[in-house]
């Protein structure tokens, strides 16, 4: 097999955005506090009558339409997400269902902000291996409602959003679009970040994410790099993980990307889990950013101390 590409992205938001200064009437914090400690300016907010699956199935149809395609081309259908609250039906088959999407396999895939980069090299190894011809990829979260509204450490943090890219069989004779996935996890450290309790309430060990983000990652980010065939000085864009602004700069500038452009959509959507790497990217290449062909690095790290990345080319 020749691999696979992405074909097209694709995002979506809800409207509604909540400000550090709203936030301040929330809770006992300030724009000062919010911007100096991790970068947030403003995120989105799913209402009520907004779930998961209509956040994902926005930013999917708009792939499809991106890559020119329609619901029956898709034989698998994949969401990475850590907010589903019912067990079953999952994302996936509500999403396919929402699409029209027709006999796929349908999986979640819950790496919680890892989650997009695992679903995404799952897609790659079953298009390989020939179980699939075309997949959706889409990372969707609302961690707005496993949010803890009253604790001002972590609701300064969240947004909710989704991110989505058609995957499919790289051309005959071409080289690969999504290059080999470097990823692991710290399982003995899973409690510095969780989603637990009933009601789920989303909480963390900001230090401990912190130092492990900025020492031991830089290396893995690297043999990602690596493993593509590529040094970090050649590509054209890096897209962390959005967790913290604080955590994305230091860590980018140890990659050695001396040439790429740094996504920051943090700034703009606060941490929305699975769905911000694909959320930042599809901006990067709405916003022309990046070019049909350049290289990126996708790096997603964060629950469960997981990390997944690969370089993958700009569709």
């Amino acid at each position: 097999m020749n691999g696979s590409r992405i074909a097209a992205v694709g995002h979506y938001q809800p409207a509604k955005v909540l400000t550090n200064e709203d936030l301040a009437g929330l809770v006992d914090t300030s724009d000062e506090w919010i911007t100096s400690r991790v970068g947030i300016r403003t995120r989105h907010i799913a209402g009520p009558d907004e779930p998961v699956d209509e956040l994902a199935a926005h930013a999917a149809a708009k792939a499809l339409a991106a890559a020119g395609l329609t619901a029956g081309d898709i034989d698998l259908v994949l969401v990475a997400t850590s907010t589903a609250i019912d067990r079953s039906p999952n994302m996936a088959a509500r999403v396919s269902a929402r699409l029209g999407v027709p006999s796929p396999a349908a999986m979640d895939v819950n790496v919680v902000c890892a989650g997009f980069t695992h679903a995404l090299a799952t897609a790659d190894h079953a298009v390989r291996a020939g179980a699939a011809t075309r997949a959706l990829v889409i990372g969707a979260d609302k961690m707005s409602e496993v949010t803890d509204w009253s604790d001002r450490t972590t609701c300064v943090l969240v947004g909710d959003g989704a991110g989505a890219a058609v995957v499919e069989a790289a051309a005959s004779g071409t080289e690969p679009g999504i290059g080999p996935v470097l990823w692991g996890s710290v399982p003995e450290m899973g409690h510095a970040v969780r989603i637990e309790g009933t009601p789920p309430r989303f909480a963390q060990e900001g230090q401990s994410v912190y130092r492990w983000a900025t020492t031991r990652l830089p290396a893995i980010a690297r043999q990602a790099c690596e493993r593509a065939g590529l040094s970090p000085e050649e590509l054209a864009a890096v897209v962390l993980h959005q967790a913290n602004l604080r955590i994305i700069e230091p860590l980018a500038a140890k990659i050695g990307a001396v040439n790429a452009v740094v996504a920051r959509d943090v700034v703009d959507s606060g941490n929305t889990s699975a769905a911000s790497i694909p959320l930042a990217f599809s901006k990067l290449v709405e916003r022309g950013e990046i070019s049909t062909g350049d290289p990126v690095l996708l790096f997603g790290f964060g629950g469960n101390l997981s990390y997944a990345g690969q370089v993958v080319r700009c569709p």
